[in-house]
């Protein structure tokens, strides 16, 4: 089964979920998706979600310097982002949930 317009659905609520517990940029929010078990996600997808939630408001920005290199664009989860993480997750439990009944999966 072709993954990738599931991903596209419920990848506001992973990028939200990985920023939970730790402040990330963009490659380390990537890197910790993948290895979370979203290895088909994009790194565009991921950039551009970090951006388009920064932009709706539910994440904080901060710049750190790098001597090795360019500077860094951490993202964090602010108070109305950890809303609609726990809204988000209400809604996809429940709809899993849905899902379990009509297949006929057993919790």
């Amino acid at each position: 089964m072709d993954t990738s317009q599931l991903l596209k659905g419920v990848l506001d609520l992973a990028v939200l979920a990985v920023l939970r517990t730790e402040d990330g940029y963009g490659y380390d929010v990537l890197r910790r998706l993948r290895a979370g078990g979203l290895d088909e996600v994009g790194d565009a997808s991921v950039y551009g979600t970090l951006r388009r939630l920064y932009n709706a408001g539910l994440l904080t920005s901060y710049v750190v310097p790098s001597e090795e290199g360019p500077h860094r664009k951490y993202y964090s989860l602010n108070e109305p982002g950890r809303q609609r993480l726990a809204e988000s997750g209400r809604t996809w439990r429940s709809f899993a949930h849905t899902l379990d009944d009509l297949l006929g999966v057993v919790a």
